[in-house]
């Protein structure tokens, strides 16, 4: 039996409280997953409200059955007349269609992605646009089949970024090419990989956020057909109760 995996890892820039990359993940409606991934112009909170808002109207499309690239231009087009072509945003919706088979990759995003399989590493970097700064922009949208061993790597800039200061480079194309992992879950274990090796170059100070996703489709026995979830995230503040008793959210 076929399993997807997929394994998200985020990490905000050094000094910020929190990550201006904002990612969701959904069921699609006719079966299988979709993952968006949005990376907000600049830093911060600003940053952080923008792509907020630009990944909270993807998923909603999404979930009513729009196909990917016609969402993708569906939120630029909100973008570019919301902010009268004056703010951008990376966009990547990687889906996985139970119905079809197949995986597809919509990016409007310079940063490139990488499909690793058992016989090589594919490094997919055709020209790509941010949304919200032309009129007529539109995804580049790639679809493979699914098939056990294959793994898809997508990320915000923040990781190619990751040493520039030092003056080393990610070198992330040979960094996949030669991964090597015997885990049962090779998702997580290659994101983590790749955060640890970007935190290292950067010496645990982060100069931009970065957000990593890979997906893998693995043959695993199963005795039943249960999915699962797992998410970790620090809590960095508690938010403290009001003096007349209310518990601080949403009095």
């Amino acid at each position: 039996m076929l399993h997807i995996d997929i394994a998200v890892v985020k990490v905000p820039r050094y000094g910020a409280s929190e990550s201006g990359d904002t990612l969701e993940v959904i069921e699609r409606p006719g079966g299988g997953l979709s993952v968006v991934l949005v990376d907000g112009q600049g830093s911060g909170r600003g940053a952080k409200t923008l792509s907020n808002l630009i990944a909270t109207r993807a998923i909603s499309q999404l979930k009513d059955g729009a196909r990917d690239g016609i969402v993708a231009r569906a939120v630029h087009d909100y973008l570019y007349t919301y902010r009268m072509g004056q703010a951008s945003a990376t966009l990547n919706i990687l889906s996985i269609d139970f119905a079809s088979g197949s995986l597809r990759v919509s990016r409007n995003n310079p940063a490139p992605f990488f499909v690793l399989s058992a016989e090589q590493v594919q490094l997919h970097n055709e020209p790509s646009t941010p949304i919200g700064l032309y009129p007529s922009t539109r995804p580049v949208i790639t679809e493979l089949a699914l098939h056990s061993g294959l793994q898809i790597v997508m990320f915000t800039d923040g990781l190619l970024k990751a040493g520039e200061r030092y003056g080393v480079d990610m070198e992330l194309g040979n960094y996949l090419a030669g991964w090597r992992s015997e885990s049962d879950d090779p998702a997580t274990a290659l994101a983590e990989a790749l955060l640890n090796r970007a935190m290292e170059l950067d010496r645990n100070e982060p100069t931009d956020d970065i957000s990593i996703v890979v997906a893998a489709v693995v043959g695993r026995t199963s005795p039943h057909r249960a999915r699962r979830m797992t998410v970790s995230v620090p809590i960095e503040r508690i938010i403290e109760r009001h003096e007349d008793g209310g518990n601080g959210v949403g009095d």
